[in-house]
C-alpha cells in the first residue's frame, strides 16, 4: 500500500487559487536545533535575550516609514546621545565587520592608512573587508595582550617615506580587545593624545564595549567620549540582539557622508525599526550592562575553575567575556563531544572560550568538571 507524501502544507478549505486548493502552511513549529543547549564557541551563538526579543514584536505592528525615518531609530538618537553626549550621531548597521567598514570608510581619506594591533579582529576575521570593500591600508603593529600603546603608536605613525608611503590617518582599537582585554581611560587617553597631536583620527571597535564598560565599572562615554575618542561602534549582536549595531559619530569633525557611505556598503535597513528597536531596548535601559555583567561574571566563574583544573593555564587576563587557555589534547578531544570551542593557535594548543548574556553557572560548573575528569 502506498504511503502518502508528507508535506509542511495543509488545505486551506475555505479559499482557492484558480480552481485548486490554496495550500497554507502548518502553525506547528519545526524544532531544527535543542533550545537548553549552550556552548562556548562564540556569544554569537546565543540567542535574543526576551526583552529584546519583545521589543522587536512590539515594532512590529502596522506599516512604519522605511530607512530610518521611523520613531524607534528616532527614539535611538536619544538614547545614544544621553550615553554619549549632546554631539553624538548614531547610524544603525547590520554588523560589526559592516560597521567597522562604515566608520573608517567616513573617517580615513582615500590616500590614508589605518594603524591598528596585528590582532585586531579587523585584521584578522573580516576577510579584508577594511582592504577590499572600504579599499583601506591596514598598517599592523604588535600589541601585547591585544593593547596597543601609545609608544607603538608613535613608532607606527613615524615609519614612512614621504610620498611613497601609505599616511597614517586613523587609529582603530578594538574594546573590548580581541584577546579580551580592556583599555583603561587613561590607556585611550594616552593613544588619542597620542593621535591627535599627529592629525590622526580615533575609532572604536565597540561590538563588546558593553562588557568593557561592565568589567571597569564605568559608564560608556567614560570609554569613549570623556576620554577623546572620534568614532566608535556599540554593539548588540554579541549582547542579546540580532545583527544589530550602531556607528557612533562623537566628534561630528571627524568623519563626513557617514549616511551616504552607510548606503554604499549595503548597511542601511529598509526595515530600520527592527534594528533601532532592539538598541533601544538594550541600552535604554541597564539590559546591556546587566547582560554584559553575565557575561563577565560566567568567563570570571570558567577561567577560575579551569585554573585549578590540573594541565590547564589560563593564557591571557580576563576582563570581559572572554578566556583564553591551554588545554592538553587528549582533554580537548574529551571537551568537544559535548561543546563547541575554538582553536586560537594554529596547533589548537591554546583556545578560546566564550561566555554570553545567558551562559548560566551550571553550563561553566559542567565543563569544568568534565575538564577535571577527561584526564
Amino acid at each position: 500500500m502506498a504511503t502518502k507524501p508528507h508535506t509542511y502544507g495543509a488545505t486551506d478549505r475555505t479559499t482557492a487559487h484558480r480552481g485548486e486548493p490554496r495550500r497554507r502552511w502548518q502553525t506547528r513549529p519545526m524544532r531544527l536545533h535543542d533550545p537548553s543547549h549552550r556552548d562556548f564557541a562564540s556569544d554569537n551563538h546565543a540567542g535574543l535575550h526576551p526583552e529584546v526579543l519583545a521589543a522587536l514584536a512590539e515594532a512590529n505592528g502596522g506599516h512604519v516609514h522605511s530607512y530610518g525615518d521611523d520613531p524607534y531609530t528616532a527614539r535611538l538618537a536619544e538614547v545614544v546621545t544621553n550615553h554619549f553626549g549632546p554631539t553624538a550621531q548614531a547610524y544603525p548597521v547590520f554588523s560589526g565587520t559592516g560597521g567597522n567598514v562604515v566608520a573608517l570608510s567616513a573617517m580615513t581619506p582615500r590616500w590614508g592608512s589605518v594603524i591598528t594591533p596585528v590582532s585586531a579582529h579587523l585584521h584578522t576575521d573580516e576577510a579584508g573587508a577594511p582592504e577590499r570593500t572600504a579599499g583601506l591600508k591596514l598598517l599592523t603593529t604588535p600589541a601585547d595582550d591585544g593593547k596597543l600603546t601609545a609608544a607603538a603608536l608613535a613608532e607606527a605613525a613615524a615609519v614612512g617615506r614621504g610620498v611613497h608611503s601609505p599616511q597614517p590617518s586613523t587609529v582603530a582599537v578594538a574594546q573590548s580587545t580581541e584577546l579580551g582585554t580592556t583599555y583603561t581611560p587613561d590607556e585611550t587617553a594616552a593613544l588619542t593624545d597620542m593621535a591627535h597631536a599627529r592629525g590622526l583620527r580615533v575609532y572604536v571597535d565597540g561590538a563588546r564595549l558593553a562588557n568593557a564598560a561592565a568589567h571597569l565599572g564605568l559608564p560608556l562615554r567614560a570609554l569613549t567620549t570623556d576620554v577623546g575618542v572620534d568614532v566608535v561602534t556599540l554593539g548588540g549582536t554579541k549582547n542579546g540582539a540580532l545583527d544589530a549595531e550602531v556607528v557612533v559619530v562623537l566628534d561630528p569633525d571627524s568623519s563626513g557622508g557617514v549616511q551616504h557611505v552607510r548606503k554604499m556598503n549595503a548597511q542601511l535597513a529598509s526595515k530600520a525599526r527592527f534594528v533601532a528597536a532592539q538598541l533601544v531596548a538594550l541600552y535604554g535601559t541597564d539590559l546591556w550592562l546587566d547582560c554584559a555583567r553575565r557575561a563577565n561574571a560566567m568567563a570570571t566563574r570558567l577561567a577560575e575553575g579551569l585554573a585549578r583544573t590540573p594541565g590547564v593555564q589560563i593564557t591571557t587576563p580576563v576582563q570581559a567575556n572572554a578566556v583564553f587557555a591551554q588545554i592538553p589534547p587528549a582533554t580537548r578531544a574529551r571537551l568537544r563531544e559535548r561543546w563547541m570551542f575554538h582553536d586560537w593557535t594554529p596547533d589548537g594548543s591554546t583556545v578560546r572560550l566564550m561566555c554570553a548574556w545567558d551562559t548560566t553557572e551550571r553550563d561553566v560548573d559542567a565543563f569544568v568538571e568534565a575538564a577535571g575528569t577527561a584526564q
